[in-house]
């Protein structure tokens, strides 16, 4: 089994030479060899018209039938051209030219057509590489209106002798062309296939530690030149990937280390006396409560996008109402906004008729609320305003805030991106930076998106748009 490509390409190459040699070959002989044999033939059908016309005037200048027939063929025979002429009787009159170990024997005379000559192919006895083409032509030659045979043969060596030097030809030629082209292929075959070698080699030395590397391009307007820029182009992406995985990594496990190290430290301050007040004992729960929570809802975060980059996310579409989602979150919101003396409001419109994954949605809508509460300050107010637009519904979700800074708004759907860095971690509601990438996730699951509508010191919008027909 041949296993390299070049080898293949070189035998493919040569055997395709090979059959359009032996087609042409073949052809060019076969019409060369018909064109050679059809000329033969049409100059014995003229000698047999001059013939009969040269015998007829002799004929009618008055000279006996014998004498007229040797003038007729002592005029037209050569050594390259017999005529023997017969009378009705099939009696020889006169012959010239014939060869001596030519054997030719007159068909019967119903057998000779009268007006176009019949054509025959003889060989010597003696030898039968030596043919003789002969045309056999009968007619009645005035005066007297005599029955008369002309036989006109030509000797086929010459042609056969040119067409063996043909078929000589071509049987040397066409394997030494073989041989070339095989040779010219091979070493073709290896030039065109040095850049996918140069592209193999340089891709066995890629790995982990050094994706930044790329394959050589060559060319990038021919075939191969797209495919290492394509494989560059792949290359990059998994290089891309490779650098968000480890950030990824990176601040999962500062995120998480946060809120265990909190947890732990609690524990152990607690546990250092033998014994404690019940007011120590439940603040040190209290911050174990905090950070397990928070711990909690970022693996949570963490495991659903992890699955929604895995593509394996089941969203289970079913017929629900915006409005009651929508109410039911800012119920919820408020029990824990009231810590921070901020109140949350809704403005909805009745009967919003939504196709989605229920959960996911509430999902969403509490992360955007909760966020607007952790940046509301006190006895102020969260906005959610439900709108139908016809072909779609939005929702807007407002707080008076100080705003994001500009140089943070391009960052704030980027995962574990945290504008506000400098917060202290422990605070009740701090976040790990995915809430805000979950939601646009989730709203682009549904075919809608979210948005920052604006962010001023007069306080920050969200906006969610959700088509009708998800």
């Amino acid at each position: 089994m041949i296993e390299t490509v070049r080898a293949r390409l070189t035998i493919w190459y040569v055997a395709a030479l090979a059959a359009a040699l032996i087609l042409v070959g073949g052809l060019i002989y076969v019409l060369l060899a018909r064109s050679l044999y059809v000329r033969i033939d049409e100059n014995l059908a003229a000698v047999a018209r001059i013939a009969m016309t040269s015998l007829s005037n002799d004929l009618a200048e008055g000279q006996d039938v014998a004498d007229a027939a040797r003038s007729t063929a002592a005029e037209l025979a050569s050594s390259q051209q017999m005529l023997l002429i017969y009378n009705g009787a099939g009696v020889l009159l006169a012959e010239q030219g014939r060869d001596d170990d030519l054997e030719f024997t007159l068909p019967a005379m119903d057998a000779i057509p009268d007006g176009e000559p019949i054509l025959l192919t003889l060989e010597e006895p003696r030898d039968p590489t030596d043919r003789h083409r002969l045309a056999l032509r009968r007619a009645t030659i005035d005066p007297g209106g005599v029955p008369y045979v002309i036989v006109i043969g030509s000797s086929l060596e010459r042609t056969d002798e040119e067409l063996e030097s043909l078929r000589e030809i071509l049987w040397y030629v066409g394997p030494l062309a073989l041989v070339i082209a095989g040779i010219g292929g091979w070493f073709l075959a290896k030039h065109s296939l040095a850049p996918v070698m140069a592209m193999a080699d340089r891709a066995r030395k890629i790995g982990v530690e050094n994706l930044s590397e790329r394959l050589p391009a060559g060319n990038r307007r021919d075939e191969l030149g797209r495919l290492a820029q394509t494989f560059n182009d792949l290359l990059g992406r998994i290089e891309e990937s490779m650098v968000q995985q480890r950030q990824f990594m990176a601040d999962a496990s500062h995120e998480l280390r946060t809120p265990v190290a909190t947890a732990r430290t609690a524990a152990s301050v607690a546990l250092q006396q033998a014994s404690r007040g019940e007011d120590e004992y439940r603040q040190a729960l209290d911050i174990i409560e905090q950070q397990t929570s928070r711990l909690s809802r970022i693996v949570d975060d963490m495991f659903t996008l992890a699955r929604a980059d895995a593509g394996n996310y089941p969203v289970r579409m079913t017929p629900m109402y915006l409005d009651e989602i929508v109410e039911e979150v800012a119920r919820a919101e408020r029990v824990l906004a009231r810590a921070k003396n901020v109140s949350v409001e809704t403005a909805v419109v009745p009967s919003a008729a939504f196709v989605g994954d229920e959960d996911l949605i509430r999902r969403l809508l509490v992360n955007l609320v909760d966020n607007a509460v952790r940046h509301a300050p006190e006895g102020t107010t969260v906005t959610m305003a439900l709108v139908d637009r016809g072909t779609a519904y939005t929702i807007a979700i407002d707080d008076a805030g100080p705003g994001i800074p500009p140089h943070v708004q391009p960052h704030i759907f980027e995962r574990f991106y945290r504008g506000d860095a400098a917060r202290p971690r422990d605070q009740p509601y701090d976040g790990a930076g995915l809430g805000l990438a979950l939601a646009r996730w989730i709203a682009r699951e549904h075919g809608g998106d979210v948005a920052l509508a604006d962010s001023s010191a007069a306080g920050t919008t969200f906006v969610l748009t959700l088509p009708r027909v998800a």
